[in-house]
């Protein structure tokens, strides 16, 4: 295949025996480095390399002046619009906000060589006319509105002076001055011949002058197109260059050059619809291991070419590893890189701190950042940083620099990270360049080479906001700091090195310009993307930007259309991938190119199309089992040895795997800081302020003054144990308050409970959290067994001996009344009757009992008083109760407690887990 530029030159050097004299200007760089190359190609001896430039640098070199970086342009908006705003002056972060698109408005005023003062006239009418009221005054909002819109005139023509002065301009301007500098050009370059190649969509400026070269000098215009797109009157393809032939002058004695006739060649177009971007990487790879596997030689001749940009990582990823060469032309987005996200971190954590401190959340987010955790943690120390740990361990809701000094004394990262004093921008931007040499002093050693560019490059990018900072004045505040890094951020890319003409190429659609490959893939091809649509962001109407001639999205379309299917001319093999999973971020519905190709009836035969999903195996979900080999016997023969709870065989009932995982492996759950008091901290303020009110009644009845004089104790007992359970937290405000509330409420009712109790009733408290223990007899373990717990409550009732278990959440009779045995030990809804008779069993290791009561007190359902276990005859209503527990009921319960803890421990059965 021999691409356009090939075609050319070979034309070029039968009409010119020399190239000095030539002057080639192309739509892009690239395309002129292209073209380098097959001109030094098709060389037969030495000579002198013509001149070529890009359209861009072309008209820069006529203008005199130099493009001004869209910061600067930013930066010098901004000084013009506080010179000509007298009042109300908005900041520089509002500004930044409408800046940039206003930016937009004047170069493209400037590109089509529109009458400003006539457009921003019109446009004052426009918006008169929409807050134009007979009947009504204006407002001083409607006013100052309407002196927005007045003043947008001299704010460009003002911003516009000072660009000149300083021999800058936006690319609008420049296209402006070079129109007017462009006589003064052709004098000065008389003998030299233009050739203009490959072209489409011009503005204005461009369209003058390239006109004004050709009807002036001896020069030449080359178009890349093919006629099937020429001459079909409705084809967008076209419709550029169809205008051009009609309007220009020039055409009216000359004919249209470079125009080929390739798109009708046979050609193999596969059509793939793929679910999501990151599964169009995953194809994009895996077609590019098929090429190299059957043609590798054909991967110097192909192009993939990304219309959606943000695919670049995820296609880099995929790149299967026998590919050797790539090129990629685009540059890595420095906003994609992990550094973007930690300075904008850093610069949000100071923004959104208030008089409280920060938010936990916001430093737990910000520490875990892979480099702030190398920054606060060494490994050549012992003595590492966990602050994350602390944070989760003292509930820090709120965390101030005072309680990260207390944590750890004199550290030099913490202190660089935070600080008490508010930094104004320029202090803060010096503080992000002491972070980034740090950085460099950890990563030097073990961080790879590409990690230590992309420092370079921030350490590069935050000297030059150092220097805006000093320059201009009105970045007075951290988010005009955050609004600057941003804008310069996203202009920013690392650039990859490596051979243009080599390998495999990787590209974006405006890069494609001019260059031919023989096989072509092209991803993302969905509505929004390509053609990206009707996005219109400008203060220009649409109905106004069509009566002056400035370009809307429709000539938009026409663009994306041309690119499209001028990657298709030469092509033979070409693959067009579109996501089938369209949504507001990724693009919209397959793109109406694709459906405009599939009903060409002259491509029919040459198109293929499917929908490729990934080879996805359906997750089904398997009970988990896990056999006890030795390693896991040794470990349920050291639990039994230090004693079975409870509470961990309720686990076990409930579902054997969490016995294993929680009291087996001890895998507890992720410490979490809890911003409101969680259920568990919950009880434990409870039962340790119970203690503390029942220890002193120890071995003594209860009495109504002793009670009383409890009672009055509650509030400031519960907030002692709130700031030895809850540690740090906060309960003076919010959900926290209210648990402090609930759990004063509480504990006052109980209490006056058992005040009235007493009144009735002679209550001796025996025991207050005992700890109980007992070595179980089972003859078929050849280890020992052990029961352990720690029981809240004995007392004694007129003298019937009570087991006492309280209960935070709520508990009903059903949970501690059974009708048979068995199911004590199968079924979880038992479990709290389970714990009873647990105690019970432990408690008669010393004391044998005859007949005692047992029961659990809820604190949601504390009017149903003690919910004592029993046994019943029946479910039903009108069932016969019995809440005794004797000897004949702990055997009972033994002999279900037994087949349970052989089951437990038998290796033969598994840990099987139960569906929950």
């Amino acid at each position: 295949m021999q691409s356009f530029l090939e075609e050319l030159v070979l034309k070029i050097r039968k009409e010119h025996d020399s190239l000095e004299n030539l002057i080639f200007v192309l739509p892009s760089k690239r395309a002129g480095t292209f073209l380098r190359n097959s001109l030094a190609n098709s060389s037969q001896k030495t000579s002198f390399a013509p001149e070529i430039y890009s359209i861009e640098s072309f008209i820069e070199k006529i203008s005199g002046l130099s493009y001004a970086s869209n910061t600067d342009q930013l930066f010098e908006l901004y000084s013009t619009y506080l010179k000509i705003t007298r009042k109300e002056q908005e900041s520089f972060y509002s500004f930044s906000n409408w800046g940039q698109t206003l930016l937009q408005d004047f170069n493209e005023i400037d590109r089509y060589l529109i009458d400003a003062e006539q457009l921003f006239s019109n446009l004052s009418a426009i918006q008169e006319i929409s807050v134009w009221s007979p009947e009504t005054k204006k407002t001083q909002m409607m006013q100052d509105y309407l002196n927005f819109w007045n003043n947008l005139f001299e704010l460009y023509t003002n911003f516009n002076s000072c660009l000149l002065e300083q021999g800058l301009g936006h690319q609008g301007l420049v296209y402006r001055q070079a129109n007017q500098e462009l006589s003064n050009y052709l004098k000065n370059n008389q003998n030299k011949i233009h050739v203009f190649i490959g072209f489409n969509a011009l503005n204005t400026a461009e369209s003058k002058i390239i006109q004004s070269i050709l009807s002036t000098t001896k020069a030449e215009i080359y178009w890349d197109t093919d006629s099937y797109f020429l001459n079909d009157p409705i084809h967008d393809a076209g419709f550029f260059i169809r205008e051009h032939q009609k309007s220009w002058p020039y055409f009216q004695n000359h004919p249209l050059e470079g125009i080929s006739n390739h798109y009708s060649s046979e050609k193999n177009i596969q059509i793939t619809g793929v679910p999501k971007n990151v599964s169009q990487a995953k194809y994009v790879g895996d077609l590019l291991l098929k090429i190299k596997t059957a043609q590798p030689e054909t991967l110097k001749n192909t192009a993939v070419v990304l219309a959606d940009e943000t695919l670049l990582n995820p296609i880099l990823n995929a790149i299967p590893q026998e590919i050797d060469a790539v090129n990629i032309t685009m540059g890595y987005p420095l906003d994609k890189t992990p550094l973007a996200s930690l300075f904008l971190q850093f610069i949000d954590l100071y923004i959104n701190r208030d008089s409280q401190g920060w938010f936990y959340q916001n430093v737990l987010s910000f520490i875990s950042h892979p480099y702030i955790h190398q920054l606060l943690n060494n490994s050549d120390s012992e003595e590492n940083i966990d602050l994350k740990a602390t944070i989760k361990l003292r509930n820090w809701t709120y965390i101030t620099v005072a309680k990260l000094e207390a944590f750890a004394q004199e550290n030099a990262m913490l202190e660089l990270l935070f600080f008490d004093q508010q930094l104004s921008p320029e202090k803060f931007v010096e503080q992000c360049l002491k972070i980034i040499v740090q950085l460099k002093t950890k990563l030097q050693d073990s961080g790879t080479a590409l990690t230590l560019e992309y420092l370079y490059r921030f350490y590069t990018l935050f000297n030059q906001i150092l220097e805006l900072v000093k320059k201009h004045s009105f970045i007075n505040d951290l988010k005009s700091l955050k609004s600057l890094y941003k804008e310069l951020l996203s202009s920013e890319t690392v650039d990859f090195k490596g051979d243009p003409l080599e390998g495999l190429q990787i590209m974006g659609m405006l890069e494609s310009r001019n260059l031919d490959f023989e096989t072509v893939i092209i991803t993302s091809v969905n509505e929004g993307i390509l053609p990206s649509g009707k996005s219109n962001n400008s203060f220009i109407p649409f109905d106004l930007k069509t009566s002056l001639g400035l370009p809307t999205y429709k000539e938009k379309d026409a663009v994306y259309t041309y690119h499209f299917y001028r990657l298709l001319q030469r092509a033979k093999n070409i693959h067009i991938i579109y996501n089938t999973e369209p949504d507001v971020l990724e693009g919209g519905e397959k793109s109406r190119l694709i459906s405009q190709l599939q009903t060409d009836p002259n491509k029919e035969k040459d198109i293929s199309s499917k929908v490729a999903t990934p080879n996805i195996e359906p997750v089904i979900h398997f009970l988990e089992n896990f056999k006890k080999d030795k390693a896991l016997m040794q470990l349920i023969q050291a639990h039994a040895s230090k004693g079975f709870s409870p509470t961990s065989l309720s686990n076990y009932i409930r579902n054997p795997i969490d016995f294993y995982k929680r009291n087996l492996l001890e895998i507890n759950d992720t410490l979490e800081v809890e911003e409101t008091v969680a259920a568990n901290t919950f009880g434990t303020i409870v039962h340790d302020t119970l203690e503390e009110l029942y220890t002193p009644f120890i071995g003594k009845y209860l009495s109504h003054d002793g009670l009383t004089i409890a009672k009055s104790k509650i509030p400031n007992l519960v907030k002692a144990h709130f700031a030895k359970s809850y540690i740090d937290g906060d309960i003076s405000r919010g959900k926290n308050l209210i648990a402090y509330n609930v759990i004063v409420r509480y504990l006052e009712n109980y209490l006056g409970m058992e005040i009235e109790e007493a009144n009735g009733h002679q209550i001796k408290i025996l025991g207050i959290e005992e700890k109980l223990s007992i070595t179980l007899n089972i003859p078929e373990i050849n280890f020992p067994i052990n029961l352990k717990g720690k029981l809240d409550r004995i007392d004694e009732k007129d003298g019937m001996l009570r087991i006492i278990d309280y209960k935070t959440g709520k508990v009903e009779s059903k949970n501690v009344e059974i009708v048979s045995w068995d199911e004590i030990t199968a079924e979880y809804d038992y479990s709290k009757a389970f714990q009873l008779l647990c105690y019970a069993l432990m408690y008669n290791r010393d004391n044998a009992i005859i007949n005692i009561e047992s029961g659990i007190v809820s604190f949601k359902n504390l009017n149903a008083g003690l919910l004592k276990f029993a046994t019943k005859d029946k479910r039903a209503r009108g069932a016969n109760k019995d809440d005794s527990i004797t000897q004949e009921t702990l055997f009972q319960f033994q002999e279900e407690l037994k087949k349970l803890i052989l089951e437990i421990c038998n290796p033969e059965t598994p840990f099987t887990e139960k569906e929950v």
